[in-house]
């Protein structure tokens, strides 16, 4: 099935922007409950004034929450960026550590951002268990796990390491694309024979194809 879905996703990546460490490591704490477009789209004007944890950590509070306002909850996400930049300030030399076991313990970071800075900041494998992941995987019959730290190891125990980082990208690719969560594109998927949830959405090609798009949500 993954094998299946990489040659469906050619050119699956993350699709956050971001340039080294730190920034994708912002990226991804500043993605949550948005999409990743409205993140890419402010996130140049908050690199460029602040490229750096020592740079963000002495911000402005009333210019980070400018900076961060169309995302959403961008109080919140203004403490996150803070304290996290001053941890990494603090605790590791203004750099991004690349262990899970650190990386877990800078504030706001659980394992699934932990798994995507590693994954495609230090290129070391990693699970992202997301909302797609997870849904996807128990939809394949992979897992019946629902805490996503179950749904890691479960899954991680099916697929070599060096797949890791990639099938993750698979999956969130698929979920967003095809494999929605209530009206998933059935009829116009490339894993239809090999799925034991086929069916859970159309099963005609013309209307399920209806279904696809080329692109992650807005």
């Amino acid at each position: 099935m993954d094998r299946i879905l990489a040659a469906t996703y050619p050119d699956a990546r993350a699709e956050l922007d971001f340039t080294n460490a730190f920034e994708c490591l912002v990226v991804t704490v500043i993605s949550a409950q948005t999409t990743d477009r409205r993140v890419n789209a402010a996130s140049p004007a908050l690199f460029a004034a602040y490229p750096t944890p020592e740079a963000m950590a002495a911000a402005p509070r009333e210019h980070l929450e400018q900076l961060l306002g169309p995302l959403g909850f961008f109080r919140q996400k203004t403490d996150s960026v803070l304290r996290l930049s001053q941890a990494l300030v603090d605790d590791f030399d203004g750099q991004v550590p690349g262990r899970l076991d650190d990386l877990v313990k800078l504030p706001g970071v659980g394992r699934k951002t932990a798994n995507v800075v590693l994954g495609n900041a230090f290129d070391l494998p990693g699970i992202t268990v997301d909302t797609h992941f997870g849904r996807l995987a128990r939809r394949f019959g992979w897992t019946e796990e629902t805490d996503p730290v179950k749904v890691e190891h479960a899954v991680g125990a099916l697929f070599p390491r060096r797949d890791w980082t990639m099938l993750s990208h698979h999956l969130i690719w698929h979920g967003r694309r095809r494999c929605h969560a209530k009206k998933p594109a059935c009829g116009a998927c490339p894993l239809a024979r090999l799925c034991p949830s086929f069916g859970a959405g159309p099963t005609d090609p013309v209307e399920a194809e209806k279904l696809v798009t080329t692109q992650g949500p807005a």
